[in-house]
């Protein structure tokens, strides 16, 4: 699904990929809890800045994040989207590496996570909070 076919009404954001990204993606998902009355949003906000990063660093093209609903469930699920092709793989765990966690913390913060490709090319990542 490209950007500029999302379900009307979806909270979306695109972002050019720059280094203020994963800060302005944070601040737009703390917006959307607060819009559906979820109070704790801390972990949300690590799981969010995570994937953006992961998209600024290894994705291409603008980074798209969207929040929506389970409807199963209610819980909130974030969507990072980019036009890379690789797919994010969390890192064997190396205690003296100073980057490369990203993707275990988002593994051990959220309910579920995962990636898919998109027709079009690149993929989409996603964490249900």
């Amino acid at each position: 699904m490209h950007p500029t076919a999302v379900a009307p009404g979806v909270p979306t954001l695109v972002l050019e990929p720059a280094d203020r990204a994963p800060a302005l993606a944070r601040r737009f998902v703390a917006e959307w809890f607060r819009e559906w009355g979820i109070a704790d949003d801390s972990d949300v906000r690590v799981v969010v800045s995570e994937l953006v990063t992961n998209s600024l660093m290894h994705g291409e093209g603008p980074i798209v994040v969207r929040v929506v609903r389970d409807e199963r469930d209610g819980r909130p699920v974030i969507e990072v989207w980019d036009g890379g092709k690789g797919r994010p793989e969390i890192q064997p765990e190396d205690h003296a590496a100073t980057c490369g966690r990203g993707l275990f913390m988002v593994s051990q913060l959220a309910v579920a996570w995962g990636t898919r490709p998109l027709l079009e090319g690149g993929k989409i990542t996603w964490a249900k909070c």
